[in-house]
């Protein structure tokens, strides 16, 4: 019965049973996606190893939240039914309440890892907001979010856990001069961290710059403004880390190149250049902006 526009309809259900079927199906997906104040599970969920972490923040868990809330926006509910009953405004709100409030938290988190969890909660929410704005733009960023944030995320968990494996530090302000130690590790978090940042040529900033353009074709001034200021804070907590990793001085003196095994290492570069690759050839491979595209005209056409 899913079809592009939703198949539910004014008749069918009063606005009062449409804000309570709406608030149940985001409370019950809103816990996987990590939407506040239903994340408490997900940076405790970091003690896990790394592999799994990675598996939890960027692939699996949190983005079947999310998915699930894309399809119940764009093929359930339906764009119009959310305009006609303002329903989109609950989701935005607590979206948009959550990149700020999630980013903010990271720059308090010492520990990597818990840092990187933060910042997944964050991100998760730049693809509800995007879905929230019910703009084809934004529809198109946040499809595109749901798979340029998962190589970015990899790469930086797969980073952390490099650095555990060698040198068993888990602590930010345990990293000043590893950069020189481990180049390729940290060569590849910094990229990440540009990425997620939205610099580009990177894959993170093809889908935020949907994101922004749907928040502005849209007239949503706000979130426009919060996208700006989310991306400006996510270089805040991420790229110190390897400033101070590459240009502070080690703690550890007369240690050369001395990265994880390769087993380690590879896999984390691999995901890195697919980020970059992504953000150069936005439907290389698996054509995941055509298909981003495609979904974003089916939800435009009812709006």
């Amino acid at each position: 019965d899913f079809v592009g526009g939703g198949f539910l309809n004014a008749e069918m259900l009063s606005s009062k049973e449409l804000w309570v079927l709406w608030a149940l199906f985001i409370a019950g997906c809103g816990v996987k996606a990590g939407l506040m104040p239903f994340h408490s599970w997900l940076p405790a969920a970091m003690v896990a190893p790394t592999p799994v972490s990675a598996l939890l923040h960027a692939v699996a868990v949190v983005k079947a939240g999310v998915f699930a809330i894309l399809r119940i926006s764009g093929f359930v509910m339906g764009p119009a039914l959310l305009q006609q009953n303002q329903l989109w405004m609950l989701l935005a709100i607590m979206a948009g309440a959550t990149i700020l409030l999630a980013s903010l938290l990271a720059f308090q988190q010492e520990q990597l890892k818990k840092r990187l969890a933060y910042s997944t909660i964050a991100h998760l929410s730049y693809i509800l907001l995007g879905v929230a704005l019910l703009t084809p733009d934004s529809w198109q960023g946040a499809l595109l979010h749901l798979s340029n944030h998962a190589t970015l995320k990899i790469t930086l968990f797969f980073a952390a856990g490099a650095i555990y494996v060698k040198t068993r530090k888990q602590n930010i302000a345990e990293l000043n001069g590893l950069g020189r130690q481990m180049p390729f590790t940290f060569g590849a978090f910094a990229l990440a961290s540009l990425g997620l940042a939205g610099f580009p040529p990177l894959n993170g900033f093809i889908s935020k710059w949907y994101l922004v353009s749907g928040a502005l074709s849209g007239g949503h001034y706000a979130a426009f403004a919060l996208f700006l200021l989310a991306s400006l804070l996510c270089g805040g907590y991420l790229l110190p880390i390897a400033y101070r990793a590459f240009f502070l001085p080690s703690s550890t003196q007369g240690v050369g190149f001395d990265e994880a095994p390769a087993l380690v290492v590879v896999p984390l570069c691999i995901t890195a250049l697919l980020s970059l690759y992504l953000g150069l050839v936005p439907n290389g491979g698996v054509q995941l902006w055509s298909l981003a595209q495609d979904v974003a005209q089916q939800i435009g056409v009812h709006l």
